[in-house]
């Protein structure tokens, strides 16, 4: 199918990385957040649990985020890849902390700021355009450190993991939930061809740079000299969430809103099945790390 889809992954694709994930956001932000609302991210769905919705298991995902960091408190966060800042109104009502949030998208950080103002938090989060990998914070001003789904888009992970260590306090913590590929083997230099092909045309489509595994994610949080660090692969916790988008997709309601938000949201609904073959395949994995930056 990879192949089938590359023609259209490819047509009308914007060559710089950065205006590309702004423009992705900027056309597809709406359409989601009339479909699943307020979180940009998967759900929690693990097995044997009773069913839930959709939007429970996207809470469930934050607490059980906050969970496995060992997070039980927060002052200041920040939310980096904020979407249109559903986990910083949550954190926020939680543990009743100020947020920031920076996106390449300036919808949805405009978004960001209406949702906040018109849930009374205004006064407590902020939203911006900003860069992940040139944060436009001081040092060392955050005790929480947030990436919910946005590490996948970036193009240099070092620098990203670099960033996040420098804005969080002494004492404070970072969490990372992204997609990652799979662990590579004793004597594998890289991944085999077909897997390589497969996130060539998701990467086309969601304008996402190379990837990276959740080993190599536990190197980059060591050479910053974090510590706890933890890690999980949650890649089974969300298998249903690509079954579940599709669905939405093919409704009456989610196909009007496709064709009203434009080409670059459809491509990334035709990609939606590779994103599915992708965890069946053990390729794409969903995985969480946590560290701590020590205190001074």
């Amino acid at each position: 199918m990879e192949t089938l889809v590359k023609p259209l992954t490819t047509l009308g694709k914007v060559s710089d990385l950065k205006s590309g994930i702004a423009n992705f956001y900027d056309e597809s932000s709406e359409l989601w957040e009339s479909m699943w609302g307020e979180h940009m991210h998967h759900g929690f769905y693990p097995k044997g649990a009773p069913v839930k919705s959709n939007q429970q298991a996207q809470i469930d995902m934050i607490e059980e985020t906050l969970k496995v960091a060992g997070v039980t408190q927060a002052k200041k966060m920040v939310d980096v890849g904020c979407g249109i800042g559903g986990s910083s109104r949550y954190i926020s009502r939680k543990f009743g902390c100020t947020a920031n949030g920076i996106t390449l998208s300036p919808k949805q950080a405009a978004r960001a700021n209406v949702l906040s103002k018109e849930q009374g938090l205004g006064d407590k989060l902020q939203f911006q355009v900003g860069d992940a990998l040139a944060q436009p914070f001081e040092d060392g001003v955050f005790d929480l450190v947030w990436s919910m789904e946005s590490g996948e888009h970036m193009p240099d992970k070092k620098k990203f993991v670099s960033e996040l260590a420098r804005v969080c306090a002494p004492g404070g913590t970072v969490i990372v939930v992204t997609w990652c590929h799979r662990v590579l083997g004793p004597g594998e230099a890289a991944l085999r061809e077909d897997e390589a092909a497969l996130l060539d045309r998701i990467n086309e489509a969601y304008y996402l740079p190379d990837w990276c595994s959740v080993a190599d994610y536990q190197r980059l949080f060591e050479a910053q000299g974090l510590t706890d660090i933890q890690t999980r692969d949650w890649s089974q916790e969300v298998s249903p969430f690509w079954g579940a988008v599709i669905a939405t997709a093919l409704t009456s309601e989610g196909l009007a809103g496709l064709a009203k938000a434009g080409w670059t949201t459809i491509k990334g609904a035709l990609v939606m099945p590779l994103m599915a073959e992708g965890f069946r395949r053990g390729l794409i994995k969903f995985n969480l790390i946590s560290g701590r930056k020590p205190p001074q």
